[in-house]
């Protein structure tokens, strides 16, 4: 089925002209007219003519031998990204019909790879919280079980991949966006090295930064194709890294044996025990690798009140923007977003330049532990899939969670070191739900975490584990 084949084999397939463009844009949509009326994964669809006149296209530059790297391959970017003609709506009501007059960078990238935009993929309102719904467009649902969440804040862009409706998606991590709802939902979300996706259009260009876009597939090597397309140096963007992205296209086969890496099923912090269960499949695979194994891991502590104040500097941005452009914003936006954005407002600038001072000494830490450790093995998600019912996990195996940020902390401490990470499949609960475990390379590492992931997915090939609803 077309629709479940790689993004690598399906360009090879459209390269050759085995497929034409068109034939795979018909798969595409047949598979969207059957899953995501019940899924909710994908918004604003555009109508199936346009989308076949985009392929029809495609299939012409193909022709006279004028292809890029992702040409004909359908795309839904997420409701943050701008799509010319589209409107990004971040799932707000009163932002339902603010049409992108241009394509945001990242888009413009994909469209010059060859991409074909055909409409986007859910997410939480403002992006805020690892679980999926809002008032404009509802919640999407996991369809591993459609009664779950498939987290967040990409949680569209990872259904939609788990169910064949896209063969390849982007999405933006702060605390854990592109890792949790690829481990809820059984795909690969990677979260590049902060810079390693340029942004021309933050706020915030060096202070406080925390958040990136990245890429998700069905595979390691699909996710390295679309990076090969995000990456890559812009001289608006202070922080882009140098190095060019198509030194990521390739992700060559790697021996792991001496490979040296760190082991821990929870990291100190709560985790279901049904996670911590698949987690402790994860170092005999390791072994069989060759990789040796450290259960010592890097000291967090002070990584999540840096990770609440940053975050929180950032949202006072959104804030004071709403202020202006919905000054009743208040009245629309949920319950969790409103306090976040709240506290971000309140902070001072002494708490900031605490932040600043704390998270360097804690990045300074975390590179002292990556001297002597290769990869960083920890879970993806504290708990398995929850309930689409629930705003948000509020206890885990008996602890108490303050807010709604803490069941993600497991991502969250590792966003505030800029470092690679990787959700890769790891096996599943006894009630079939997904869990993935999560690799953290080191620093600017990120070819070198593809290659072990790609390893580890090798492995296992837990990957090709399909939802029952397909």
């Amino acid at each position: 089925m077309l629709h479940f084949d790689s993004a690598i084999h399906l360009r090879q397939l459209l390269a050759e002209q085995k497929i034409s463009a068109r034939e795979l844009m018909q798969a595409t949509y047949a598979q969207i007219n059957r899953l995501n009326p019940r899924l909710n994964a994908l918004v604003n669809v555009i109508p199936k003519e346009d989308a076949l006149r985009l392929a029809d296209a495609a299939d012409k530059r193909i022709a006279r031998g004028d292809a890029g790297p992702l040409e004909g391959l359908p795309m839904a970017p997420k409701d943050a990204e701008d799509v010319s003609g589209l409107p990004t709506t971040y799932g707000f009501v009163p932002w339902r019909n603010r049409v992108a007059k241009d394509d945001s960078l990242m888009v413009r990238r994909l469209r010059n790879a060859g991409a074909l935009c055909i409409g986007k993929s859910n997410m939480p309102e403002f992006g805020l919280g690892s679980h999926t719904f809002n008032n404009l467009f509802g919640p999407t649902f996991n369809p591993w079980d459609t009664t779950r969440t498939p987290g967040g804040s990409s949680g569209g862009a990872a259904v939609a991949l788990a169910t064949g409706m896209l063969p390849i998606a982007d999405g933006s991590d702060m605390g854990g966006s592109l890792r949790n709802p690829a481990s809820f939902c059984n795909v690969v979300g990677f979260r590049p090295s902060l810079g390693r996706v340029p942004d021309d259009s933050r706020a915030y260009g060096w202070f406080s930064r925390l958040d990136t876009r990245g890429p998700m597939g069905r595979t390691v090597d699909d996710v390295a194709l679309l990076l090969s397309v995000q990456a890559g140096p812009v001289d608006v963007d202070p922080l882009a890294l140098t190095e060019s992205g198509e030194t990521f296209r390739l992700i060559a086969e790697r021996d792991l044996k001496g490979l040296r890496v760190g082991w821990s099923p929870d990291l100190g912090l709560p985790v279901d025990p049904a996670v911590k269960a698949v987690m402790n499949e994860v170092p005999p695979v390791l072994r069989a690798l060759g990789c040796e194994i450290d259960t010592h891991v890097p000291d967090f502590s002070g990584a999540m009140d840096v990770f609440n104040t940053q975050r929180g500097a950032q949202l006072a941005s959104l804030g004071r923007s709403l202020d202006v452009a919905v000054p009743d914003w208040r009245q629309h936006a949920k319950d969790t977003a409103v306090w976040n954005i709240d506290f971000g407002l309140a902070l001072t600038g002494e708490a900031l330049l605490r932040a600043e001072i704390e998270r360097t000494r804690i990045y300074r830490r975390i590179a002292a532990y990556f001297e002597t450790v290769d990869a960083l093995f920890i879970p993806a998600a504290q708990v398995p899939p929850f309930n689409a019912s629930l705003a948000w996990v509020h206890e885990i195996d008996g602890v108490k969670l303050p807010t709604y940020l803490d069941w993600m902390q497991v991502c969250c401490v590792i966003s505030i070191t800029g470092l690679p990470a990787i959700s890769v499949p790891a096996g599943c609960t006894e009630e079939g739900l997904p869990v993935g475990v999560q690799i953290v390379g080191k620093p600017r590492g990120d070819k070198a975490l593809l290659e072990i992931a790609r390893a580890f997915e090798s492995a296992t090939n837990l990957h090709r584990r399909r939802p029952p609803l397909c």
